[in-house]
């Protein structure tokens, strides 16, 4: 063997088959992972580059350096229509990523089509059981898992609150996606609340501005109305026209999150939309370390926060009641 003697042979050869298997260790430490991620609303929007900030932020924090030992690519719709959907879940899927991050049940949908093994992490889901997307919440069983936004009879919150501040309510709209499948689920929870107020209730049907801009005057021709925004991609991306829209027609309205009411809506009850994107991250980070969606319980939100737009009251010509102030997270004077 050219001066090496076999046993010396043998034994470096011991010593690189034993080396072996650290050095596969570490360069599938250093695997590049691929991560997709969903976010509803336009990249221009503040809403939207807030949630991909915060969900980067907290992969970062989990040891997860974009462009180091994983590449986050983020997509923004520009429509949320099922075409753009159907469009993005088989992107997506054929990239073959490590873990996909989505926004809303339509998108889910879509994907839940085009894949069963990709790992899923979903966020402002309403009710993934039943639109079959989870066997239960406790144990997903599958490939999806994630956290809802609440659940359907939620919905009917709004109006009692609506009510509270305008007793004289007897009509209400209910804008949103009509390709969003939880819609006549949120009609049902509002209506059942609804009939026992005397309000009856219109289903509005949006998907773009002209649509907003064409049924909120429709609705309000009519006097004593309100307006109860169901939540969207659409809704967030025109939140500033609705809230315009709906004060110049003189409609009181109430939202699900705080962004409405601070771009003019009157009020909102509900979650922080920007959390779930850091609780996102903590699945996404587990997944990726070996753990599997099947066995990641799908999480409900813990607290829910009020604010009003006591501006908007006033142009309205409301006084909100003191006891309903005394409750709220959050007052924009």
């Amino acid at each position: 063997m050219a001066g090496i003697r076999r046993r010396e042979f043998m034994t470096l050869l011991g010593g690189a088959a034993a080396a072996w298997p650290m050095a596969a260790r570490v360069q599938q430490a250093e695997r590049v992972r691929r991560v997709m991620v969903w976010i509803g609303g336009s990249s221009n929007d503040t809403s939207s580059q807030q949630r991909d900030v915060t969900f980067r932020d907290a992969m970062r924090g989990l040891g997860w350096i974009d462009g180091r030992n994983i590449k986050i690519e983020v997509r923004f719709p520009t429509t949320n229509t099922v075409d753009e959907n159907r469009a993005a879940a088989a992107e997506f899927v054929a990239l073959n990523p490590d873990a996909i991050v989505t926004t809303g049940a339509p998108i889910l949908g879509a994907l839940h089509r085009v894949t069963k093994t990709v790992p899923i992490v979903f966020t402002l889901v309403t009710d993934p059981v039943s639109d079959g997307f989870v066997a239960s919440l406790a144990r997903p069983g599958g490939n999806i898992t994630g956290f809802t936004i609440f659940e359907h009879a939620f919905a009917g919150k709004w109006l009692e609150m609506l009510k509270e501040v305008v007793p004289g309510i007897i009509r209400v709209a209910v804008l949103q996606n009509p390709d969003h499948p939880a819609w006549n689920s949120y009609l049902r929870a509002i209506g059942a609340v609804a009939s026992g107020m005397g309000v009856e209730v219109t289903a509005a049907p949006v998907n773009t501005a002209a649509d907003i801009q064409a049924a909120i005057p429709a609705f309000a021709l009519v006097p004593n109305g309100g307006l109860i925004l169901l939540p969207s991609p659409v809704a967030t991306a025109h939140r500033e026209l609705i809230a315009s829209v709906a004060l110049r027609r003189g409609l009181p309205s109430i939202y699900l999150s705080r962004i409405y009411p601070m771009s003019g809506g009157l009020m909102s009850y509900g979650i922080n939309l920007i959390e779930p994107y850091r609780q996102a991250a903590v699945y996404v980070d587990r997944i990726l370390r070996g753990e599997k969606p099947a066995d990641l319980p799908v999480q409900a939100p813990t607290k829910y926060e009020l604010v009003v737009n006591v501006r908007t009251a006033k142009a309205l010509g409301l006084e909100i009641p003191p006891s309903l102030l005394a409750r709220a997270d959050e007052v924009i004077e």
